[in-house]
Order: C-alpha cells, then sequence, then structure tokens
C-alpha cells in the first residue's frame, strides 16, 4: 500500500511531464504501423516495383537507428529533451502530409529517412526521461508509455484500411491470357519471381504508368488525417516548454511541477555556487549517456564482465523481438494476399490492426501486472509465448485461421517485452551504465536488419 502511495504522489507530482511523455510516443506509433498495408498502394503511387518499395522500409529503420543513437545527445538538459520532442512530433506530422506528393520512391525513401530520424530521437529521449524520473518505480510507467505506442500503431492502418484499393494498378492485358496472366504477373510484382523477361516488362510497365482507379488520390486522405491526429502532440510538447519556462518569450523561473532529481536537491543543503547547483533542466542527466559517449574507454575501466554481459544479452533479446514486432508488421499483409492463402486485400488490411491490437491489449494488461510481477519473469514469459506462436504458425502456415489466430498472439506475446526488458536491466544495472541507449539501439538494429532481410527474401521466393 505504502508503495502505491509513493508511485502515485510521484506521478502526481510530475503528471503533466509523463502524459507529454506518453502522448509522443503515440506519435512514434502512429508512424511505425502505416508502411505495411499502405504498401501496395505506395508502390503504384510511386511506379515501383516492391523490391525498389522495400528500400522505403530499409531508409526508415536505418534512419530510426540512426536517431536512437543521436537521441541520447539531446537528453543532456531537460529544454534539449523537449525541444527535441517537439521537432521530432512535429516533423512527423509534416512527413504524413508530404507522403502523397511523393511520386518517385527514392523520393518517398528520403521523407520517411526524415521519419525515422525523428521516431528515433523520441524512442530514446521519452524512454530516458521517464526512467529518470521514476528510476524503480519506472516498470508500470514505461508499460503504460509502451501501450500508446500500440494504440498509435493500431490506429493508423484502421484509418488506412477505408482508402485500399481493391483494384490492380496494372492493365490486365499484359500476357495472353488476361485472368491467369494478370495473376501470375501480380505474383511476380509483389514476390518478385526472377523470370527475366517479366521483370524487365514489369519495370517498364510501372515506370510509365499512372496510378488508375484514384488509388493514389484515396490513400492521400488517410495520411492527411494522421497529420491532423497527430497535430496536437507537438502542441502538448509546446505547452510543457511554457510551463517550464524554457521558451524564449517566457521568464525564466522555478517551475510548478518539481522533477524528480528537484526533489531530491531540496532535501541536501546548498553548498557553494557550481554547476551542479543550476535546476536540474538546465544541468546535464548524470547516469545515462548517448550512444558514443558510452563507447568512451573511461566508462569500460574497472568494469566486471557481468557489465558487458547484461547489456549484450538484453540487446540480443530486443534485437530480435523488436525486430519481429518490425517485418511482421509490415510484411503479413503482403503475404497473406498472396498464393497459397490468397485473402482479400481488404480482409488481408486488417492483419497489422490485430496485430497492433493486441500488442496495444497486451500493453494495457501489463499495466497493471508490471506492479505484481517481476519484470525478469515477465520477459520469460513472453519470450516463451513468441517461440510457441512460432512454431504454431509455421506448421499451419497454409491455415488463413490460424494466420489471425497466430498474429493475435503473437502481438499479446511481444507486446511488454521491451519495457519490462528495458527496467529488468535499468534495475540490475542501479540506473547507471548506458543500458537504455543501447537497448534502444539494438532494438532498432533489430528492426532494420529484419526488415532489410525479408525483404530482400521476398522478391525471389513464394511465402
Amino acid at each position: 500500500m505504502g508503495c502505491d502511495g509513493r508511485v502515485s504522489g510521484l506521478l502526481r507530482r510530475n503528471l503533466q511531464p509523463t502524459l507529454t511523455y506518453w502522448s509522443v510516443f503515440f506519435s512514434f506509433g502512429l508512424c511505425i504501423a502505416f508502411l505495411g498495408p499502405t504498401l501496395l498502394d505506395l508502390r503504384c503511387q510511386t511506379h515501383s516495383s516492391l523490391p525498389q518499395i522495400s528500400w522505403v522500409f530499409f531508409s526508415q529503420q536505418l534512419c530510426l537507428l540512426l536517431g536512437s543513437a543521436l537521441g541520447g545527445v539531446f537528453k543532456r538538459t531537460l529544454a534539449q529533451s523537449l525541444w527535441a520532442l517537439f521537432t521530432s512530433s512535429l516533423a512527423i506530422s509534416l512527413v504524413f502530409a508530404v507522403i502523397p506528393l511523393c511520386r518517385d520512391v527514392k523520393v518517398l525513401a528520403s521523407v520517411m529517412a526524415l521519419a525515422g530520424l525523428a521516431m528515433g530521437c523520441i524512442d530514446t529521449v521519452a524512454n530516458m526521461q521517464l526512467v529518470r524520473i521514476y528510476q524503480k518505480d519506472s516498470a508500470i510507467f514505461l508499460q503504460v508509455l509502451h501501450f500508446f505506442v500500440g494504440f498509435g500503431a493500431l490506429l493508423s492502418p484502421l484509418i488506412a484500411d477505408p482508402f485500399l484499393s481493391e483494384a490492380n494498378c496494372l492493365p490486365a492485358n499484359g500476357t495472353a491470357n488476361s485472368t491467369a496472366g494478370s495473376h501470375l504477373f501480380h505474383a511476380s510484382r509483389v514476390l518478385g519471381q526472377h523470370h527475366a523477361e517479366a521483370w524487365r516488362w514489369s519495370n517498364q510497365s510501372l515506370s510509365r504508368l499512372p496510378p488508375q482507379d484514384g488509388t493514389g488520390t484515396r490513400v492521400s486522405y488517410a495520411f492527411w488525417i494522421m497529420a491532423l491526429i497527430n497535430l496536437p502532440v507537438p502542441m502538448a510538447v509546446l505547452f510543457l516548454l511554457s510551463k517550464e519556462r524554457l521558451l524564449a518569450c517566457c521568464p525564466q523561473r522555478r517551475p510548478l511541477l518539481l522533477s524528480a532529481d528537484e526533489l531530491a536537491l531540496e532535501t541536501q543543503p546548498p553548498e557553494k555556487e557550481d554547476a551542479s547547483s543550476l535546476p536540474p533542466k538546465f544541468q546535464p542527466h548524470p547516469g545515462h549517456e548517448d550512444l558514443f559517449s558510452c563507447c568512451q574507454r573511461r566508462n569500460f575501466k574497472g568494469a566486471p564482465y557481468s557489465f558487458f554481459a547484461i547489456h549484450i544479452t538484453a540487446a540480443l533479446v530486443l534485437f530480435m523481438t523488436d525486430g519481429m514486432t518490425g517485418e511482421y508488421s509490415a510484411f503479413v499483409y503482403s503475404y497473406a494476399v498472396e498464393k497459397p492463402l490468397s485473402v482479400g486485400h481488404k480482409v488481408a488490411g486488417y492483419l497489422p490492426s490485430l496485430f497492433w491490437g493486441f500488442i496495444t491489449l497486451g500493453r494495457l494488461i501489463s499495466i497493471p501486472i508490471s506492479s505484481k510481477v517481476k519484470p525478469a519473469t515477465m520477459v520469460f514469459i513472453n519470450v516463451v509465448g513468441v517461440v510457441m506462436t512460432f512454431l504454431v504458425l509455421l506448421v499451419f502456415s497454409y491455415n488463413v485461421a490460424f494466420l489471425f489466430v497466430g498474429t493475435a498472439s503473437l502481438g499479446l506475446f511481444l507486446s511488454s517485452t521491451f519495457p519490462s526488458m528495458l527496467a529488468y536491466t535499468e534495475d540490475i544495472l542501479q540506473y547507471k551504465g548506458c543500458a537504455t541507449t543501447v537497448l534502444v539501439t539494438g532494438a532498432g538494429i533489430g528492426e532494420m536488419v529484419l526488415q532489410m532481410l525479408v525483404g530482400s527474401f521476398l522478391p525471389r521466393t513464394k511465402p
């Protein structure tokens, strides 16, 4: 009961910053899940083949990784952190607004690279700030933070689904047999079967073929809706900047809401005037460093082998689990619409929503559970559940019903792995070292590498 009272007291003192960090992760979720169901429509919009459009995933994930590594640079003071979050969340709205204007796959990849940088910065800064505020009580707040990722990722496919095109954007008379040829060509353009003649013909046709049936226009509405939905998020960050008196137009004075570090400082007698006597929002936060500071040799002197083992093991777990999350949500739609499953486009469009819906549900359930169950136990249950689910999906790989069941189960078990592993690792290291930065970077590498591997594999084989 005393623990619950302390946690609720911490939340009351840090309510506005906490709500702001949660809302910024909603932007992250909106941006992470829309590419999967809109992949084929964006391919038609940019007149590209699936191998070409797959580079959009790569550019986003590569820059997400870079943003995660660079994000630690902006968390050194509260002012830097909030301005970085404001810029990143605003950039995501701009990206959504510009995507319908991208008629070339290279331009689209560049725009998604900007989105990746913004997402990576949000990922690192928001996680670090919550861990800094709540420390040993951060597990439950991290679960809520990642619930908002799932909520945003659930919402974006649902917004896109009514605007997805059922029609083939390619002419049906491209082969001798219009029906069989259309199916063969559709398979070759989506799965990239390497028949040299068909491949050359598809690239030539795509380069000069305008989108048909208003595909580009219809998908545009979905992106503009998401841009408007995301706009309140940078406004919330701007409001927090104003409340903390960090805007140039506001006079500098102590904020109304005290951070955890300020409460600790108030209990200590004042010493001589130096940098450490500054309010925490103007001084660097100790304990958590950016990736480049972490790699400095002085940080490794005298460290036991267990220090490195903990960082590496936790990063590898998140490399796999977050990599699975990214590649499954990105390609489950394309996998479902092709043979042998041949699910309808509209029905297949629900798969990413189902996946992210159960991720959201799992994170919602994990909020009360995380206050009763140790993070290590939750990580073990999640990893075992993911392995069992993949075995079921492999055994029943030709069954549509099991694809939907497996999608829901996979989302449920992947849901709380990241926040549980982060809380567990930080707790072991007593909030020293570089756990948050290393784990976020490891997860980003996993999302990039697994999506790149699956994207390069699909054009050469059937699902």
